[in-house]
């Protein structure tokens, strides 16, 4: 009983000594930097940060490229088709209107439509808070909350979202972004 106890605490210590000598390696494992050289594209041309689209990928489809949602978001970004088109409309962006759902489908594709649209978002709000709520729950809504005063437009009381899913979407968004940034400092 006693030999259990002792092979059972040693077994616990080399636990606990290998998370802390490969915790790096593996959060890169849960939080990697898949389509690196698109995102740095488009990262570069709409002006977003690296780290802020890989945790909006990692949050939204867990870079899942041919995910969609029960809503019918779609692709790593998790894009609507209405959304899709009219990002792509407005920043004169390429894209199949018969075939949405596939080009959505697209890493290429998706990446470059969502980031568009998240540079849109940080471009109308000014702040990484409110734009990431309006990328999930929508501008009408979000202008709602502000015109009606249930949220400030600097983002001060984003704890104030009255949707619980958004909500949670900001904050996971947020801690994602933070552990990227901590993650992969240069």
């Amino acid at each position: 009983m006693k030999s259990k106890k002792i092979i059972l605490s040693i077994l616990l210590s080399i636990l606990i000594i290998s998370f802390f000598v490969f915790k790096d390696y593996l959060l890169k494992i849960l939080y990697p930097k898949t389509y690196q050289e698109v995102v740095l594209m488009y990262e570069e041309k709409y002006h977003v940060e690296e780290n802020l689209i890989f945790a909006v990928i990692k949050a939204e489809s867990n870079f899942a490229e041919d995910a969609i949602s029960n809503r019918n978001a779609i692709g790593l970004m998790q894009l609507m088709e209405e959304t899709a088109k009219d990002v792509a409309k407005k920043n004169q962006i390429e894209l199949d209107v018969e075939n949405v759902k596939r080009n959505l489908c697209d890493v290429n594709k998706n990446i470059e439509i969502g980031t568009c649209y998240l540079s849109m978002l940080l471009e109308k709000y000014q702040n990484k808070e409110v734009a990431l709520a309006a990328y999930n729950a929508g501008i009408g809504t979000v202008d709602g909350w502000i015109e009606k005063g249930i949220i400030k437009k600097d983002g001060s009381d984003i704890e104030k979202v009255p949707y619980k899913e958004t909500n949670n979407y900001v904050r996971k968004i947020l801690r994602d972004y933070k552990i990227y940034e901590d993650l992969y400092k240069s």
